[in-house]
């Protein structure tokens, strides 16, 4: 079984577009019976993908701080909850349980989730794919960043190839599909 890690808000946008893409995406993992593995919240959009994974018969694992599951944050229903002593560890055992990691819109966490996975990828310390979901243009001013970055020399060509822009949950299980089922 196929195991995706969704990196997204812990916060209810004030978009309505990205809440329901949350929805989306955990409905379209569900139907191919994979699991969604996620930072085991059960607000905001991190919510809303594990609540609709699970409506649909889906497996959803958490992994979750000590220090936010004392805030009553965790989720209570997941079909597996793993509790981690930092962030770091947390991130650490996301990546141990994935085979892909998407990114949707979210705040200064999603960021430091996406990065660090992807320069886990850009030193070799994994090679699984990043799909990052570019609904509404959210995510126009990173990719325009990553741009300047490799007008300046700070990156590669190369390191724009590892990760890839979507603008649909429809793309991004197109694209998982045509990844994965070398595996």
């Amino acid at each position: 079984m196929k195991k995706i890690c969704v990196y997204c808000g812990s916060r209810t946008p004030n978009n309505p577009v990205y809440g329901e893409l949350a929805v989306e995406l955990g409905q379209a993992v569900a139907e191919r019976n994979w699991t969604i593995v996620y930072g085991g919240g059960r607000v905001g959009m991190m919510g809303k993908l594990a609540d609709a994974a699970l409506e649909n018969d889906g497996e959803v694992i958490g992994v979750i701080p000590t220090a936010l599951k004392r805030r009553e944050v965790a989720h209570p229903d997941l079909t597996k909850m793993h509790e981690t002593q930092d962030m770091h560890t947390r991130k650490a055992l996301m990546e141990s349980h994935s085979d892909a990691f998407v990114i949707l819109p979210g705040g200064f966490g999603t960021l430091d989730e996406f990065f660090e996975i992807l320069t886990w990828r850009q030193l070799g310390f994994h090679d699984k794919p990043i799909i990052m979901v570019n609904k509404e243009g959210y995510f126009d001013g990173l990719i325009q960043f990553s741009q300047q970055a490799l007008s300046e020399d700070f990156i590669r060509p190369s390191s724009l190839q590892l990760f890839r822009e979507t603008r649909s949950v429809n793309e991004v299980m197109e694209l998982l599909d045509n990844l994965l089922s070398n595996d």
